[in-house]
């Protein structure tokens, strides 16, 4: 949605803001256009990857508009971590802040991790593969009940228990879940198609596991807890999410924070030329709010 990010956060010469989630650096590079000459965008990643390759986000962008690409800088940090950018680079705010929640073009290209389980991979999951456990060791280590509340809770799946047990069964049979095809195909079998969509049956339990793995939706309360004191009065946050559970947290923090005007009382919603171009994209929810003081 990057015409409604940049209409919303109201990006001009001079400003600084902060991308939370840079991915590919495509966000961070249209708001480096837009506050070029004098601003600043930093931009946040804790997938060492996209911060190895951010390098490459800023050539492009310099071939063709070298005032911008100075002012981009990235760190390795998870995005509720953003003050100890600020710190970095002296700062006290910004005036903007960007949380895009959705998986990068390049971390569901890799097939190390595991994201895109339509090809066979290590059953990983994590963002920061230097810190934390695989999914497929989260699923030796956890009781049935246990990844049964995961699936259900953080991927909202009915067939939470059965898919459970199904993998506690492989795992007492000596031959524990360990890669993306193992899984999803014990998924499929355990949970009816839908006859009205297109989802593949395993994309709930993929989402619940990747959650937990990452610690997302603790991070995201922890950041949306924080985000105001890192604005400057009259300074935006824009969040995108793709899910019903970022959403719910990203709706309650906005208006239970006093601190915050929200903008959209109502999410926005890609458009039908997006939507085509990008599928991926027709689930994705836009909120903005700004500090008022």
């Amino acid at each position: 949605m990057p015409e409604e990010v940049l209409e919303g956060l109201q990006p001009a010469p001079g400003k600084k803001f902060i991308d939370g989630t840079f991915g590919g650096g495509g966000h961070s590079s249209l708001l480096a256009a837009r506050v070029s000459p004098g601003g600043l965008v930093i931009g946040l990643d804790r997938d060492e990857g996209a911060v190895d390759k951010s390098q490459e986000a800023i050539d492009q962008l310099a071939a063709d508009n070298p005032d911008a690409a100075k002012c981009m800088t990235v760190y390795c940090a998870s995005y509720h971590q953003a003050a100890r950018a600020l710190a970095a680079e002296s700062l006290e705010g910004v005036d903007g802040l960007l949380l895009d929640l959705g998986l990068s073009s390049d971390q569901l290209a890799d097939r190390n991790r595991g994201f895109a389980f339509s090809v066979d991979a290590p059953l990983d999951l994590r963002f920061d593969t230097s810190s934390g456990e695989p999914a497929s060791q989260l699923l030796r280590r956890l009781s049935e009940q246990q990844i049964a509340n995961v699936i259900y809770q953080f991927g909202e799946e009915r067939f939470s228990r059965r898919i459970a047990r199904r993998i506690v069964e492989k795992r007492q049979q000596r031959t524990p879940v360990e890669t993306t095809t193992e899984l999803a195909e014990l998924v499929r079998r355990c949970v009816p198609r839908s006859k009205n969509h297109d989802i593949d049956p395993a994309t709930r339990t993929f989402q619940a596991l990747r959650i937990a793995v990452n610690d997302e939706l603790d991070i995201l309360t922890k950041a949306l807890g924080e985000a105001a004191n890192w604005l400057n009065p009259g300074g935006r946050i824009a969040v995108i999410s793709f899910h019903s559970l970022e959403d719910r947290i990203v709706k309650h923090a906005f208006r239970e924070n006093g601190m915050l005007q929200i903008i959209t009382p109502k999410p926005l919603r890609p458009s039908e030329r997006e939507t085509n171009q990008n599928p991926r994209a027709r689930s994705a929810k836009l909120r903005i709010a700004e500090r008022t003081a």
